[in-house]
């Protein structure tokens, strides 16, 4: 009698531990405007990036994977959040003088693994507030090291330098420097990343790595310097390649890399304005700012041992906004009460369904609705975007330096951000591209398939009444606010 109950104890027990969802470490490493085709394993020819090509061989490389804007603050709100910008108020991009940020009301990504036990930390760029009251330590994070907004909302601005104030680097929510060297900002979130690591490696983590590199201004360190033969845009990737190898190193030589989740992507393509100092999104069409491919599509790598599968490249399109209910699901974490976009792609890194998770992705540029694709087509509605003034720009100018006033940074309009970045604003008519055939979006083929316009053209409809669109005059009734802290 007694081993028999012992025996049903001890299957008890085990039920319960294989019942009990896993609770992998967690690296989630963010670059800022690298480009579609920037590394060795996208196609890079003339950038070396050894330590993210072994990344991806040793797990899933996933070619059709979408930011949800192509700017900096709307593409982390998504990530962290899992909705559409605009559901959340976050669509754009923050400044300086910004009082808005995400509301302390949203449940985040660092929020859920906090609630699971996770040791959260973000060094790097946080840009979804400005202010005390609306930074990442407010928002989950345990720790926090790095930039309010972007290093360009400096001394260093091309053509609004004499606005900005000196640039904080943040411990926490106090300012420990101003206008910090920027050429060291690799090295010290990755220090700070390694760190952590060794100080956590007895419990799960969450480690968030969202670098300032390659977002103009661009620097490298010394040693990095004249190493790439892409020059210094090139030296500043393979400064950030390398950075990332002493962080996989680190999980390795702490016995981690088994149990550690490792995903890497860009929060936008590359911003062609800047010409030599911007990436390369070849083989997609256009750039940051816009619903082109080469604005929305970022190279994604994913690592898991054993459970998502090495070598392997999936084509199946899916999005950022995904990350927080699939990440939620391993770990066995609280759902959000609130009303999300994404969906759990679980079983696509996994190899096991290469089935998309939403019927259609959508595509906004502010808060207007650009594009919806479904499958292997995209259609574009009529829609204003930019594009380069003229010759893509040299030594830290962006493209048509010089011939234009640029318009003061309060202005948000999409006429004050091509002046401010030398770009300027076209149209592009409603057009129906089938991106499996034609990724660079350079053949309309709506005249042949008006079945398909009318069928994508109804999938946007639900979506501007939830989500509003300018471009309509669909205003969005499930729009929650953004969080605003007035001035004092």
């Amino acid at each position: 009698m007694l081993r028999r109950l012992l025996c049903c104890l001890g299957l008890i027990s085990a039920s319960l531990t294989f019942a009990d969802p896993a609770r992998p470490n967690i690296v989630l490493i963010l670059v800022d405007d690298l480009g579609y085709g920037d590394l060795s394993c996208f196609g890079a020819k003339d950038i070396r990036t050894p330590h993210l090509d072994r990344l991806a061989a040793q797990g899933s490389r996933f070619t059709d994977f979408y930011v949800a804007q192509a700017v900096c603050t709307a593409s982390r709100a998504a990530l962290l959040t899992g909705c559409y910008p605009n559901r959340v108020g976050m669509q754009g991009a923050l400044n300086h003088t910004s009082r808005f940020g995400l509301s302390p009301a949203e449940w985040t990504l660092p929020k859920m693994l906090k609630e699971r036990g996770y040791a959260t930390a973000c060094f790097g760029k946080w840009h979804l507030g400005t202010v005390p009251e609306l930074s990442a330590p407010r928002q989950g994070f345990d720790e926090f090291f790095g930039l309010p907004y972007s290093n360009d909302n400096s001394k260093y601005h091309p053509t609004l330098a004499p606005e900005m104030p000196p640039l904080p680097l943040l411990d926490g929510e106090k300012v420990a420097e101003l206008d910090p060297d920027q050429s060291t900002f690799t090295a010290r979130f990755t220090a700070k990343g390694v760190d952590f690591i060794e100080r956590h490696k007895d419990r799960p983590f969450f480690l968030y790595l969202p670098h300032v590199m390659p977002h103009v201004p661009i620097f490298a360190s010394e040693k990095f310097k004249g190493r790439s033969a892409r020059g210094l845009y090139g030296d500043v990737v393979e400064e950030l390649d390398e950075a990332i190898g002493t962080l996989l190193a680190k999980l390795r030589s702490a016995g981690l890399e088994q149990d550690t989740l490792v995903i890497f992507f860009s929060d936008n393509g590359a911003w062609t304005s800047y010409g030599e100092h911007a990436g390369s999104n070849a083989p997609l069409r256009e750039g940051k700012l816009t619903c082109f491919e080469g604005g929305m599509r970022s190279p994604l790598i994913v690592r898991w041992p054993g459970r998502v599968p090495a070598g392997r490249v999936s084509a199946t399109p899916f999005m950022s906004i995904d990350l927080l209910p699939t990440l939620t699901e391993i770990v066995g974490g609280k759902p959000s009460t609130l009303r999300i976009d994404g969906r759990t792609s679980l079983p696509l890194l996994r190899g096991t369904d290469e089935t998309s998770p939403h019927e259609a992705l959508f595509y906004y540029a502010g808060e207007e609705l650009h594009a919806v694709r479904a499958g292997r087509w995209k259609l574009h509605f009529d829609h204003p975007y930019l594009t380069n003034r003229g010759a893509p720009g040299k030594g830290g100018k962006p493209s048509g330096f010089g011939t234009y006033e640029p318009l003061p940074i309060k202005d948000s309009s999409m006429d004050a951000i091509a002046s401010r970045h030398g770009q300027k604003v076209l149209r592009q008519p409603q057009a129906l591209f089938d991106l499996t055939a034609d990724p660079g979006e350079t053949r309309d083929l709506s005249a042949q398939n008006p079945e398909v316009v009318a069928r994508l053209s109804a999938l946007a409809a639900p979506v501007r009444r939830a989500l509003g669109d300018k471009l309509t005059g669909a205003s969005g009734d499930e729009r929650r606010p953004a969080g605003f802290i007035p001035a004092k």
